[in-house]
């Protein structure tokens, strides 16, 4: 028996905002003080470090649960499954659903109960729930979905990776630039075929670590409101990252059959070109080898980073042949990686 992914879907939000939608913000320091450099500059340094020249957000009238059920409504008829036959329903997010123009985060019920209530999915023995995670939770809910199906518990589930971040930026960070909205999904279940995962790795590092990200108050000192938003240290998150994921890249494959040959593509989270390039760089290093060309596919340049879901809307995009140079067929070996908040680093090895 092999655990495989056997339906994919994405929803990737209509409403586009490009870099020059920034001309006008008035950005600032972390504490407050003025940047000492106009916005079209600002904007450039900004697109030449992470590569973004634009990015998505979802429409006022949609909360994030609503696109996580877009997806997961493509993945099950990508599967050609019957929905009541889902054992888990994990969706993996940071906020919640967030009204548009309001300040607090909703919760409860979950969003994993919420995105059930909207496939119309009676049956009770389809469980759901939400795993927080930081933007690496989408691919610890198919390594918990692994476990799951392994031990016998499940047979089949549906795993989601769905934010809405244009609704926690605070307007006067340059750093609200990166932030985009989307959602990714997956069926996961057994199969007769050979493949499927084939080894993985976690860590958390949380003693100088944990607050790299972190939620916090908006940039402008005039500001007296109580909301707060997403904040984090990029110079901290950009060592560690550059440090420790390309390590964790090398023991995940150290643990299954295959060697650096055998990859053929790094779906990495999307979360800064510059910084993605150099973590897959050394992670080839570590083999003494060059990185391969076109082996780590990018969108971020278009969609901006949408956290949870930029690994699963890119593996279901080249599925589905919409991004231009890429391809996976099967007996392909893939690697799924991601770092993010807590500060949480993992990784798959995958063979399609």
């Amino acid at each position: 028996m092999s655990i495989k992914i056997t339906g994919t879907g994405s929803f990737i939000p209509s409403r586009i905002q490009k870099n020059e939608n920034f001309y006008n913000h008035e950005f600032l320091n972390l504490d407050g003080s003025t940047i000492n450099n106009p916005n079209e500059v600002i904007i450039e340094k900004f697109k030449a470090i992470t590569g973004i020249q634009e990015r998505r957000y979802i429409k006022p009238e949609l909360l994030n649960s609503d696109i996580a059920f877009y997806a997961a409504e493509k993945a099950i008829a990508d599967a050609k499954i019957d929905k009541e036959t889902l054992d888990y329903i994990i969706v993996a997010h940071n906020y919640g659903d967030i009204t548009h123009n309001t300040q607090q985060s909703d919760t409860v019920p979950s969003i994993a109960s919420r995105v059930k209530h909207l496939l119309k999915i009676a049956n009770p023995r389809c469980v759901g729930y939400d795993l927080l995670f930081g933007c690496p939770g989408w691919i610890e809910g198919v390594i918990q979905a692994k476990a799951f199906i392994a031990s016998g518990i499940a047979k089949r589930c549906l795993i989601i990776g769905s934010e809405t971040l244009s609704r926690v930026v605070d307007k006067h960070d340059r750093d609200s630039m990166i932030y985009s909205d989307g959602a990714g999904a997956v069926i996961i279940e057994e199969s007769t075929e050979e493949g499927g995962i084939l080894a993985h790795e976690t860590a958390t590092f949380a003693l100088e670590e944990a607050h790299f990200i972190f939620f916090g108050k908006t940039n402008k000192p005039e500001i007296t409101d109580q909301r707060k938003y997403i904040k984090m240290y990029g110079r901290k998150i950009y060592e560690f990252a550059l440090t420790n994921v390309p390590l964790a890249l090398k023991s995940c494959l150290d643990k299954s059959d295959y060697s650096i040959k055998d990859v053929k593509k790094v779906l990495i989270h999307q979360a800064n070109e510059k910084m993605d390039e150099a973590i897959v760089k050394r992670f080839y290093k570590l083999h003494d080898m060059d990185m391969p060309k076109d082996v780590m596919p990018m969108t971020i340049n278009l969609l901006g980073n949408s956290s949870v879901a930029t690994v699963p809307t890119l593996y279901d995009m080249i599925l589905k042949g919409e991004l231009e140079h890429q391809e996976i067929n099967k007996g392909d070996v893939i690697l799924f990686a991601s770092v993010g908040a807590g500060m949480n680093i993992n990784a798959i090895v995958y063979k399609q």
